[in-house]
């Protein structure tokens, strides 16, 4: 899964550090999950979007999705 962390956090001016602590979770773990080696579980993915005043579609992109289905169902 893909995701805007890094845009975000950087129009925000945060650092990982400080989404960590906004979010409740090690730095790492906001480093893992801005890489991509960690999807997270949907409380974290809510967490993470409310901190940016967003909502999950905003932040996460899932890979397999295909754009002509976009708002539809599949």
């Amino acid at each position: 899964m893909k995701n805007r962390m890094r845009v975000l956090r950087a129009e925000m001016d945060w650092t990982q550090a400080d989404l960590a602590t906004r979010i409740g979770v090690s730095r790492q773990a906001v480093i893992a999950v801005e890489n991509g080696k960690y999807d997270p579980a949907l409380p974290l993915a809510f967490r993470i979007a409310r901190a940016f005043g967003k909502n999950v579609e905003d932040v996460f992109i899932w890979e397999d999705e295909d754009p002509s289905q976009k708002g539809g169902t599949k």
